[in-house]
């Protein structure tokens, strides 16, 4: 027996039922903000994501050299690509871009919950323009896509890249000692930030003064703490549009400091606390990245969601509830009724309703038995006398009461039960 590779799922209807709800409900959001869908390659040359990530980067990739001896990845996430896509054929589209995607990605790590070696992403790219406007509409829509998947316990954290960087790199006049002290601060290791220091005899209060505004969290006031610079005023004035948007628990959280080479502005993280370590479920900021792929410079911000997560998370609050998959499984009584069965089948599929019809031959109890499992709205029961009279046996599954419908109204009858 052939196992599935560690680190990937099987997914069965029940289940891709839930996730596609979850799904389509983040999908209506991007298009009800105006953005367009997209979709890129699975797999591309692999310098796009070195080009962005660096080298290292490799080590987490599905790596391979094609026929050509081509050295290819699959695609670790979907944000260079797009931007790939931006360069190669959409550069000179009307401003500002409103893109998004849905999408599976492949990293080489080991696999823990909420963590796959392949996973599911929904994305979007704002790409032409850097105002605290664009940096809020992003963020509305990554709440509203939140809020819309069923999740209601979420924590929205905004912090902003510059503040840091700009300390960092006014205090410290040697370049590769600024991008060694700003890795540091990327991978939150401030044990070894605080060793490096002391190696280089950087001053000590400079350290204290990182570390401390990296503890800032909590309400817009926090800024207020801060010395007024252009990252602060960018940052208050995206919490003025957040609140005209109706999103007013939004916290300043100066500790996000992921991918400092990346990332050039704003950054934003949305937490599920029910999930526990592994609580992040999307991540996104305010990014340049067109002209590492031979484009001209443009500001973008976007965001990835983690569906695996969301749907975990909306799983943890409560039961994701989904139609039942099929609103009619019609029945033969008889052998002879059989084919006014396929006839009835065929117009309720017409008609718009998911229905199925007895392949197997079965009973009529069986039968019954097996439109209760698989979750049928109705049972239409096709005898003899019915058909006499130009009439089917409609019987609701859920109370067991039944009533003779004329088989030309049927469809309209249990279409007519919905709520």
């Amino acid at each position: 027996m052939i196992q599935r590779p560690r680190g990937t799922r099987d997914f069965g209807p029940a289940e891709m039922a839930k996730r596609r709800k979850v799904e389509q409900a983040m999908r209506d959001v991007c298009h009800r903000f105006g953005f367009g869908e997209v979709v890129t390659p699975t797999f591309e040359h692999s310098e796009l994501f070195t080009l962005r990530s660096g080298q290292g980067i490799i080590d987490e990739m599905y790596v391979f050299k094609d026929k050509g001896d081509r050295e290819m990845a699959l695609r670790p996430e979907i944000t260079a690509s797009v931007i790939r896509f931006y360069v190669t054929d959409m550069s000179t589209s009307p401003k500002p871009l409103k893109l998004y995607y849905v999408g599976n990605c492949f990293r080489y790590e080991n696999p823990q919950s909420g963590r796959y070696r392949e996973f599911f992403q929904l994305g979007a790219e704002l790409i032409g323009t850097k105002t605290p406007e664009t940096d809020a509409e992003v963020i509305a829509l990554a709440v509203n896509c939140i809020r819309d998947a069923g999740l209601e316990n979420f924590v929205v954290r905004v912090g902003h890249i510059g503040i840091l960087k700009s300390l960092v790199r006014e205090q410290i006049k040697d370049e590769q000692t600024a991008a060694e002290v700003l890795r540091k601060i990327d991978k939150e290791d401030w044990d070894a930030l605080g060793d490096m220091f002391d190696a280089k005899v950087l001053p000590r209060q400079l350290f204290d003064k990182i570390t401390s505004i990296a503890d800032i969290k909590g309400g817009v006031e926090e800024l207020n703490n801060l010395e007024d610079s252009e990252s602060t005023r960018h940052l208050k004035e995206i919490f003025e549009v957040l609140k005209l948007y109706g999103i007013d628990d939004a916290q300043v959280d100066l500790g996000i400091v992921r991918g400092l080479d990346y990332y050039s502005g704003m950054v934003f993280e949305i937490d599920a606390p029910r999930l526990g370590a592994e609580k992040q479920v999307l991540g996104g900021g305010s990014y340049t990245l067109s002209e590492l792929f031979g484009g001209e410079p443009v500001f973008s911000t976007g965001f990835a969601i983690g569906i695996d997560r969301v749907v975990l998370a909306s799983e943890a609050e409560r039961e994701i509830q989904v139609e039942p998959p099929l609103d009619a499984y019609v029945i033969p009584a008889k052998d002879d009724m059989r084919k006014y069965a396929f006839g009835i089948v065929a117009r309720l599929r017409s008609q718009g309703l998911n229905a199925d019809v007895d392949l197997m031959r079965r009973t009529m109890s069986k039968n019954l038995k097996y439109a209760s499992s698989v979750g049928a709205r109705f049972a239409v029961i096709v005898g003899k006398d019915e058909m006499a009279k130009r009439s089917v046996t409609l019987r609701d599954m859920k109370t067991g009461k039944q009533e003779l419908v004329l088989a030309d109204e049927v469809g309209s009858a249990i279409a007519g039960s919905h709520g």
